[in-house]
C-alpha cells in the first residue's frame, strides 16, 4: 500500500514539473509570435520605404536607403529565427502535454460526491 501511494505521489510530482515546463513552453511560443509580427512589419515598413524610393514617392535620401535595407534583412533575420524557435517550442510543448496526458491516466482518479 505505502509503495503505491509513493508511486502516485511521484506521479503527482511528474506531473506537476510536466504543467510548469508547458507553462514556460507557452510563455516562450507566445513571446516568439511577438517576435515574429515584429519581424514582419520591419519587412513591410523596409519593402514600403524601398517602394517609395524607387518610385519618387519620397524623395531620395541614402539614410532612408539603408534604414529600409536594414529594416528588410533585420525583418528577415528575426522572422526566420523566431519560427524555427516556435516550431521547436510548439513541438516540445506537445511532446510534454501528451506525457502528461499518459501519467494522468496512470493516476487511480475517484469520483467524488457519489452516493
Amino acid at each position: 500500500m505505502f509503495v503505491a501511494v509513493n508511486m502516485d505521489n511521484d506521479v503527482r510530482e511528474e506531473i506537476a514539473r510536466l504543467e510548469s515546463q508547458i507553462e514556460s513552453y507557452a510563455e516562450t511560443i507566445e513571446r516568439c509570435r511577438k517576435f515574429v509580427l515584429a519581424g514582419q512589419i520591419a519587412i513591410a515598413v523596409g519593402a514600403i520605404l524601398l517602394l517609395g524610393l524607387v518610385l519618387n514617392v519620397i524623395r531620395f535620401d541614402p539614410l532612408i536607403m539603408v534604414g529600409a535595407f536594414t529594416a528588410v534583412l533585420g525583418g528577415i533575420v528575426a522572422l526566420g529565427s523566431n519560427r524555427s524557435t516556435l516550431s521547436q517550442k510548439t513541438a516540445a510543448m506537445q511532446s510534454a502535454e501528451a506525457e502528461r496526458a499518459e501519467l494522468i491516466g496512470q493516476i487511480d482518479l475517484q469520483v467524488v460526491g457519489e452516493k
